[in-house]
């Protein structure tokens, strides 16, 4: 995790070193005070978010008494020329909202410019994949019951107070396909035991939960607007199923392990040893690195693009025109090829030195770079202009 970034100055006071060591992934952390948070997000952000951007579902939920709402409760066609039918209906929002529903505007991180910046930089930090939703819920009301989440996560207090309850865990480090409804007595009984934190979040607070955390959280006496930053951690179990996909694979090749069962073969104790031993030499020379990058370039998407602004730069193209690698890219030089989130490109041996420079993250002159290959990478959107 990098120094200074996002994670010290806004999210906790600890240092980054001691929550690497002793809080991430391990425990609870509550930061009071860590930030000012206005930048983010606010009442405003989310009433333009409902009112006037023309979100859809999935882009909202709305839930009450630990149950949601039908999409079809809260959205309608917008008219002549947007009649697509699942647009945010900010009427009957404003009134299930008036009625004590909480709303959960989800994937901030693709709608909302301050929050994608704000959670791309922290993903980059982290090395773990970011989303943002953002709850506003009414004075006194309470959106969820007890659960736990199966991702990490950070709770940005924007406005309002909220109480949160938390419980230490019933099921530790919850993979993916391990949620709370799986284990909803323990949850229960979990719940109704002596909390790990009993606090109300005043706005700047930032609260820190593992996976598989319990909480639950009531808005005080006022309207309440979180943001939760939820960090999807990668595993080793995911690791796991990495190594055993790339060992499938290769005793595809492998002319007896796709050979013929015996005739009449009623289990699997005659070729077992067989396919064990087969299976543990795949296992033992598979390399999952290649597989590894591209799963976590299809985990996000590279920093917003301007087609206008970058067909100008691809047109005024001179020596002397400043560009930087696109952010978020998740570019990877292997031999002769650069992997990219926007796909993939081959160079002569001769173009390596400048396309290394390239990816540096520095600002460099096309002429320094070669004008060819920076119209090359303008084209492929992997590189874009720099104003002046």
């Amino acid at each position: 995790m990098e120094s200074g970034g996002v994670l010290e100055t806004r999210l906790i006071e600890i240092g980054r070193k001691r929550f690497a060591d002793d809080v991430w992934g391990r425990t609870a952390l509550l930061t009071r005070g860590a930030s000012d948070f206005a930048d983010l997000f606010s009442a405003a952000a989310v009433d333009e978010l409902v009112s006037r951007r023309g979100l859809r579902t999935p882009f909202l939920r709305v839930a009450k008494g630990g149950t949601t709402f039908p999409d079809s409760s809260f959205t309608s066609p917008a008219g002549v020329g947007a009649t697509i039918s699942d647009q945010l209906d900010d009427t009957a929002l404003w009134r299930k909202f008036s009625d004590g529903a909480t709303l959960v505007l989800q994937a901030l991180h693709r709608t909302w410019e301050p929050v994608s910046d704000f959670s791309s930089r922290l993903s980059t930090e982290l090395g773990h994949p970011v989303q943002a939703n953002a709850y506003i819920t009414p004075p006194q009301n309470r959106g969820f019951d007890d659960h736990y989440d199966v991702h990490d996560v950070f709770v940005l207090q924007i406005e309002g107070t909220k109480r949160w309850i938390i419980h230490e865990p019933v099921h530790t480090d919850p993979l993916r396909d391990q949620p709370w409804t799986d284990r909803r007595s323990a949850v229960a009984d979990a719940a109704k035991r002596e909390a790990y934190i009993d606090t109300v979040l005043e706005p700047g607070d930032v609260l820190y939960l593992p996976r598989g955390w319990l909480h639950a959280a009531q808005a005080q006496g006022e309207v309440s607007i979180h943001l939760t930053l939820g960090i999807h951690s990668w595993t080793r179990y995911a690791l796991a199923e990495q190594l055993a996909q790339a060992a499938l694979a290769a005793l595809c090749d492998d002319p007896e392990m796709r050979g013929t069962l015996p005739l009449g073969v009623d289990g699997p104790n005659g070729e077992i040893d067989v396919v064990r031993g087969r299976l543990a030499a795949a296992l033992a020379e598979a390399d999952t690195t290649a597989l590894f990058h591209r799963t976590r370039r299809g985990q996000g998407r590279p920093a917003p693009l301007g087609p206008l602004a970058q067909l100008a730069a691809v047109e005024g193209l001179s020596p002397k025109s400043a560009v930087r690698l696109r952010d978020a890219l998740e570019a990877r030089l292997e031999g002769l090829r650069l992997s990219t989130r926007v796909g993939w490109l081959d160079f002569p041996e001769a173009d390596l030195p400048s396309v290394m420079c390239a990816l540096d993250g520095e600002v460099h002159s096309a002429g320094d770079l070669g004008v060819g290959l920076v119209e090359r990478l303008l084209r492929a959107g992997v590189l874009v202009p720099v104003e002046q």
